[in-house]
């Protein structure tokens, strides 16, 4: 009856499996391959663990595996008893998970670390001084730097002024005695001569030609009327330049009320200066491009009586692109065929002044003010500039530094910078000249978030002062440029963040310190930038920043007779020591060893870092800041002219370095994609598509490098394109 049953069992069984799949008994082998297929099926389908979760599971088993090896230590009852409440958990774990093989095995977060010394949350961060190219000494060359003399003896009743106008150099602008430059100028001009004026920053142009246009406009006979329309024309490059040189002439013509100035500037309103201008202008001050807009479409305006024509800082007029407006000023003022004084005047003169001098001027007499020039020269415009241009004057007082940084530690090298001149000093006041305008903004940002915080302790060891930020760049509306510029002139203490806009012709009061974040596109532009300081006889210094690999530039300044003296970045870092909000881990204070004082510079260096770094990346807006950033200072960086590539040079940076300086943890990955390219530069939106398709817009990594540094170069039109290693 069993043997019946278990037949019907086993007949049953096959019969109703065919039934379902129509297939016949599997075999004991068939059975274990197909387990072993289905096991794989689930492996595949199960979700991954993320690469944080298995390199705690890697440095767990490799504890256990050293556990096992490592002797046996007696223990206290406590400590075995937790053991075996871990070991307990542990296990429990293990059998969840093999019971349920689908899921992944998770680990509870280990919470922050602190020190133990200031309770500081421990933060990942790439360490500032690892991977760095090596720093080399400075080495500049010695050579005879040009001096010029600024002040004479002279006295301005020498020269038959009005005795008003005497009287109001004395009691409004407190001047008495001339400049060199001023000695040689002034009766040159009120002789009726042309002349091309050079002369070093801050020596008093301004009032060079400003005192011979005040002399000859209120002896002119008739009596000069509102009516008749602009007698003087002054152009400047820029309208921070624009309003400081007509403040000038309201202070000069203040007893000839009768003489109106008037000023011309873009982001003003043009219907407000069309007013001014039917009213009638003497004295006219303007921007080339401005000046132009009303020619084409001002019909009050006109240029009948103009006896000068003044072209201050015609060199960068020229250099911005102006050379088009200028023809065209040039030619609406050639129309009236008056015979007119023309006058330009620049620290710097270059080939273009000289065919700009050839066009606009008859026999022009060159000036310029050096040991070993102490007469005027007269020579023809073309060869003067020439002769000229090799060597350029600097202040005397001014002490020229630089510093060798390497571009990881840009950002906090200028920080210490900051807190120590303006912190922890006195009545000192900065211009940093940075090379983009999305640059300034971020660096203002950054700035104001980490460096002006109050300090957490309230030791009175180190005194402070209140940090004051300010920005000049050409994206500003007029109406935040003006308020800017005046503010900063009447401060006592600041720091003005600004681009070249602010490099020519300005006079800023009591700047004691310039400093180059970036470098300038010529050794022109050096001088200017540096001009803002030492002026009219006082004492100023800069300095200068750059990377191991443009350390060349140093040898191009001398070529022009500029020295530099050399600036220790450990020096400048080392005044984090003074700032308690940076305190690192250890406890240096208390060691006196050189390597303790540096290992503490370098920590209180990174926690910096990382506090810039924090602020950075803790919301999306100030991440797009500082890339957006990043990208303006690489296209900047890809417009140095063609002699100086060899040192500037797109391939020389390190990405990721460079990211570093603004914040970011990591080179952007799709630089590119974020940059929209101009639809301006290309013909075709299609053809656009069509190049993004075939050369995707990414920064290449070299792969010579082994150290993953990554290259990139942008085209003019602001696209980042391929470069080969």
């Amino acid at each position: 009856m069993a043997e019946d049953a278990l037949m019907i069992n086993i007949s049953s069984a096959p019969e109703k499996f065919n039934k379902k799949t129509n297939r016949r008994p599997l075999s004991t082998a068939e059975k274990w391959a197909q387990k072993k297929r289905e096991s794989k099926r689930k492996t595949v389908f199960e979700p991954q663990e993320s690469s944080a979760s298995k390199q705690r599971k890697i440095n767990q088993t490799g504890q256990q595996h050293t556990h096992k090896q490592k002797p046996q230590t007696p223990r206290s009852p406590s400590q075995r008893s937790n053991n075996r409440d871990t070991e307990e958990n542990a296990d429990q774990g293990e059998n969840s998970a093999a019971k349920s093989p689908s899921k992944v095995k998770t680990f509870p977060k280990k919470a922050p670390e602190e020190h133990g010394d200031h309770g500081r949350p421990f933060i990942k961060t790439s360490s500032l001084f690892r991977n760095n190219p090596e720093i080399p000494d400075v080495l500049s060359p010695a050579v005879n730097q040009v001096k010029e003399k600024v002040f004479t003896s002279n006295m301005f009743e020498e020269l038959n002024l009005h005795p008003h106008l005497v009287a109001t150099l004395h009691k409004v602008l407190n001047v008495t005695s001339m400049t060199s430059v001023q000695k040689k100028t002034i009766p040159l001009l009120l002789s009726g001569k042309d002349a091309v004026v050079r002369s070093q920053t801050g020596s008093g142009k301004t009032l060079a030609y400003g005192i011979p246009v005040v002399q000859f406009l209120q002896g002119m006979q008739p009596k000069v009327k509102r009516s008749d329309g602009p007698l003087a024309v002054v152009i400047v490059p820029t309208r921070e330049l624009a309003l400081q040189s007509f403040q000038m002439f309201q202070k000069l013509l203040k007893p000839f009320t009768w003489i109106v100035p008037g000023v011309l500037m873009g982001g003003e309103k043009r219907k407000a200066e069309k007013a001014r201008l039917r009213k009638g202008i003497n004295v006219l001050i303007s921007t080339p491009g401005r000046l132009v807009d009303h020619i084409k479409n001002t019909l009050s305006i006109a240029f009948s009586a103009v006896r000068w024509l003044i072209l201050d800082e015609a060199d960068r007029t020229l250099d911005l692109g102006f050379e088009k407006d200028l023809t065209v000023i040039l030619n609406a003022l050639n129309a009236t065929g008056l015979a007119r004084q023309n006058v330009l005047l620049s620290a710097t003169l270059t080939e273009g002044l000289s065919r700009l001098a050839s066009i606009s001027m008859k026999e022009p007499v060159t000036i310029h003010v050096s040991e070993g020039s102490e007469e005027t020269v007269e020579a023809c415009p073309q060869a003067a500039p020439q002769a000229l241009s090799d060597s350029y004057v600097v202040p005397e007082r001014l002490q020229q530094h630089v510093v060798v940084v390497p571009s990881k530690l840009h950002l906090v090298c200028l920080a210490a910078f900051i807190l120590a001149k303006c912190k922890f000093e006195q009545r000192q006041k900065l211009i940093v000249f940075i090379s983009s305008c999305e640059a300034v903004e971020f660096l203002l940002t950054l700035f104001t978030a980490i460096l002006c915080e109050k300090p957490s302790t309230t030791s009175t060891k180190h005194t402070s002062a209140s940090l004051n930020f300010y920005r000049l760049h050409g994206n500003m509306r007029q109406e935040e440029r003006t308020e800017v510029f005046q503010e900063f002139s009447q401060c006592k203490t600041g720091i003005l963040l600004c681009t070249d806009v602010a490099a020519r012709g300005l006079d800023l009061p009591q700047v004691t310190w310039i400093v180059q974040y970036n470098p300038p596109v010529s050794a022109v532009e050096y001088v200017h930038r540096v001009g803002r300081t030492a002026r009219i006889g006082a004492q100023g210094s800069s300095l200068l920043f750059l990377t191991p690999s443009e350390m060349a530039f140093v040898d191009v300044l001398a070529n022009h007779n500029i020295s530099l003296s050399e600036m220790k970045m450990e020096d400048i870092l080392a005044n984090l020591m003074k700032d308690e909000r940076f305190k690192g881990r250890g406890k240096w204070d208390s060691k006196r060893s050189a390597a303790a004082f540096e290992q503490e510079v370098r920590e209180r260096a990174t926690v910096l870092q990382t506090d810039f770094e924090n602020y950075v990346h803790a919301n999306n807006e100030s991440l797009q800041t500082a890339k957006c950033a990043l990208q303006s200072f690489l296209r900047a960086y890809t417009t140095y002219p063609s002699s100086l590539k060899h040192i500037f040079h797109i391939r020389s940076l390190h990405l990721g370095h460079a990211a570093k300086s603004f914040g970011l943890r990591d080179a952007p990955q799709g630089l590119g994609s974020s940059i929209t390219t101009n639809p301006a530069n290309s013909k075709d939106s299609k053809k656009g598509k069509d190049k993004a398709k075939r050369g995707p817009c990414r920064a290449l990594r070299d792969q010579k490098n082994n150290n993953c540094c990554l290259i990139a170069a942008l085209s003019p039109g602001g696209r980042v394109c391929r470069v080969s290693p």
